[in-house]
């Protein structure tokens, strides 16, 4: 989330987990957001800003290649890694990833430079590769979400649903 009133549905919503998303943000503004969130009944992680995310206390998520894996795995803090496939996600998980962030599931306008999809078998085929959480984006909301259960994913992370949240919250109980 790039800004506190969705952060803030999304986590009224249901959401168990929110991401700071603020590309191109220097850390102290990712920081501050944080910290107006820290209310959160949800836990916080950010996306690519290491330093953001142990000055707040939070989790951190990286992309392939995204340096701050090091620094993630010795602070102890939650580490999660992008994935398209399944070796990737063995060598996320070898590298001391707590969680997978596998994707793009289906094509999507919120990550306009996004590889292609992987679709469902691609997440199930990672799913049954790796023994850590993995979580599915991409094209995700209330009509699919309970497809990326079906196929092995521990959760769904999503940036459009949480227009839709009840709905997607919906699905997903139905889903567990």
């Amino acid at each position: 989330m790039s800004d506190e009133a969705t952060a803030r549905a999304a986590a009224a919503g249901g959401a168990t987990v929110v991401q700071l998303r603020l590309k191109e943000a220097p850390t102290s503004d990712v920081v501050a957001l944080g910290r107006r969130l820290a209310d959160l009944d949800a836990e916080l992680v950010v996306n690519d800003d290491v330093a953001a995310a142990l000055a707040l206390g939070a989790g951190v998520h990286l992309g392939q290649g995204d340096a701050g894996v090091e620094q993630a795995r010795e602070a102890g803090i939650p580490l999660g890694i992008s994935v398209t496939t399944r070796r990737e996600g063995a060598v996320a998980e070898h590298a001391g990833a707590t969680y997978l962030g596998a994707g793009p599931i289906w094509e999507t306008p919120s990550k306009p430079d996004a590889v292609p999809a992987i679709g469902l078998e691609g997440l199930r085929d990672i799913c049954l590769s790796v023994s850590i959480p993995v979580v599915a984006i991409g094209g995700i909301d209330a009509s699919n979400a309970a497809d990326c259960i079906a196929a092995g994913a521990a959760g769904v992370a999503v940036i459009r649903a949480v227009a839709e949240i009840e709905a997607l919250r919906e699905a997903l109980d139905a889903a567990l």
